[in-house]
């Protein structure tokens, strides 16, 4: 997890747009360097690094001896890296992940080179000898990039829009947008700096098995839909998705909030830590308050599993303070993903000062992939909802991933999502549509059923029903966002909230409390709502919520 940032062909002072690249110092923590190309006016390179692998030579941007020409700023985790250097026979320079992108860009150009890494990335790349800069995110925009172009080829690119958004009045017709998840796009480097996009391709969908499949250490999976062969196919995926994301020298730990996605990773974590002999104990962290069935919910699979466990209370008048600056990391007015972000944000801010833990692992993606929103018990047909589960993986980077990723970003933690694993995701989706709907009245029934009688997690928590990480963290009694609504009520007036349609066209607050959130996020980035094309609500019902437990038909259940 680091913070790139770059500029091509700027009209104004670079040191002027400095400033801006200090704007994600959060996000690497370690070390920073700002490099400017020589023989190439006014482009620049930024980096903030967190320290994950190879201490020694891992700043960035990253060049190597074998490719003088290249220059490499990016972030994220390769899983595959080791595989492809001996798949290819490269020889590296550097214990680097990232620098397998330098031999299969060489080799390879830049789509196929983006199509053969399993992991997790956003990277700029400039090739001096062919005049080219390209620049790709992974296929769920796990790791977050956007970029503003101007009409006259100003180009910047930065892991958070803060570090481009003061760039925008610097430079002429300048609007800053996300960069398409999955998608790699080549631009041609003019003598002056300047440049011109002349290919923006996708080079992978979620619905497709990965290229990079056929270098993956686990091999073919037997064929067919009977139901053990997809309940030991998904087991082996899970395990092996978790298993690759051990690679860090950096200490690993898990976040557990006592629900289903976040116990299969804990608990699976656990299994493999024990089998790896990781050196130090497997910590688990927790957040909640008053008699939050979360927490109960957490301390029973922390029990089961073995780790570590610690526990953060949670105060609504902390929670409540902490919105600010929640807004202005997430880069978000969506109601759901703020109250959710909260205490995430507060949950790593304690782990970044309490423990020496790192490399966090989390469930975030396995509600859309797997169908687990309360909501989709109302789909009407399965195929309805297998197409509900594709939109909503394809909008992870604006909603849940956004969230995972900028809570730990802002205190210099390193997300892992194995949910969100390439081969995994592919392999769920092209179940037929009737194995993944909820079943017996029980969402994600297939994911569940998967794992059933290894006790690998108590059954109270295999089978426990899903619980929004907003709602689940506060007592039963009384909702996170009901205290969010109440503390807002006296801050937005009727009046205000009546005209929000002429006030904020796009996207008009719906409520006090989405006024409220509007108003800080304007204040942070005016004129940039488009950032969000809607908000996230449930489908197939007259939701005016998007908390599960407004729903008519949402029962909780008591952890005992």
């Amino acid at each position: 997890m680091c913070g790139i940032w770059a500029v091509f062909g700027s009209n104004g002072c670079l040191s002027g747009h400095l400033v801006n690249a200090m704007k994600v110092a959060h996000r690497g923590p370690d070390a920073f360097r700002i490099e400017n190309i020589n023989g190439f006016t006014n482009c620049c390179f930024g980096f903030h690094r967190l320290a994950i692998m190879d201490q020694l030579h891992g700043m960035q941007p990253l060049r190597i001896m074998q490719f003088p020409y290249l220059w490499l700023c990016y972030n994220g985790e390769i899983y595959n890296h080791l595989l492809l250097r001996k798949q290819f026979g490269f020889d590296h320079q550097t214990e680097m992940d990232g620098e397998i992108l330098l031999h299969l860009y060489d080799r390879f150009g830049a789509k196929k080179m983006a199509s053969l890494l399993d992991g997790v990335f956003a990277f700029i790349l400039l090739d001096t000898a062919n005049k080219r800069v390209c620049v790709g995110r992974d296929t769920f925009g796990v790791r977050p990039l956007f970029r503003c172009l101007t009409d006259d080829g100003f180009l910047g690119v930065c892991s958070e829009a803060k570090g481009l958004t003061k760039l925008s009045s610097l430079e002429a017709s300048a609007s800053v947008a996300p960069f398409p998840p999955g998608h790699v796009e080549v631009f041609d480097l003019k003598p002056d700096g300047k440049v011109e996009s002349i290919q923006m391709e996708a080079f992978h969908l979620c619905t497709q098995e990965p290229a990079h499949a056929a270098y993956d250490s686990v091999p073919a999976l037997p064929s067919g839909f009977d139901e053990e062969t997809v309940k030991s196919n998904i087991r082996i995926l899970f395990e092996n998705a978790v298993r690759k994301r051990l690679m860090a020298q950096r200490r690993i730990a898990c976040l557990l909030s006592g629900g289903l996605d976040s116990s299969l990773v804990s608990a699976t974590l656990m299994k493999l830590a024990k089998e790896e002999k990781l050196q130090y104990p497997l910590q688990t962290f927790s957040i909640g308050s008053e008699d939050s069935p979360d927490l109960l919910a957490a301390r029973k699979v922390a029990a089961h599993i073995g780790s570590e466990h610690h526990e953060m209370n949670f105060s609504i008048q902390e929670g409540i303070q902490a919105v600010k600056d929640v807004i202005y990391h997430l880069e978000t007015y969506d109601i759901t993903t703020i109250r959710a972000s909260v205490p995430m944000f507060l949950i790593s801010k304690y782990i970044r000062e309490k423990s020496d833990s790192v490399v966090i692992f989390s469930g975030e993606g396995s509600d859309e992939l797997t169908q687990g929103y309360i909501y989709f018990h109302k789909a009407p047909d399965p195929a309805a909802a297998a197409a509900e589960s594709v939109r909503l993986m394809e909008e992870l980077y604006m909603f849940d991933v956004l969230r995972s990723d900028r809570t730990t970003a802002a205190h210099g933690l390193e997300l892992r999502v194995p949910f969100l694993d390439h081969r995994f995701t592919a392999y769920y989706l092209s179940l037929p549509e009737a194995m993944r709907v909820p079943k017996n009245g029980v969402e994600k029934f297939l994911l569940r059923d998967s794992f059933s009688g290894l006790n690998l997690l108590p059954d109270g928590i295999l089978w426990r029903r899903k619980e929004a990480f907003s709602d689940g963290l506060t007592s039963l009694k009384k909702s996170w966002y009901t205290w969010l609504q109440e503390h807002v009520e006296s801050l937005v007036s009727d009046d205000q909230l009546e005209k929000a349609r002429h006030t904020y066209p796009h996207n008009p607050p719906p409520t006090k409390e989405a006024y409220y959130f509007r108003q800080i996020f304007e204040e942070f980035f005016p004129n940039q709502a488009k950032w969000l094309p809607h908000y996230w609500m449930p489908k197939w019902l007259k939701a005016t919520d998007p908390s599960a437990r407004t729903l008519p038909f949402y029962e909780p259940e008591k952890v005992e």
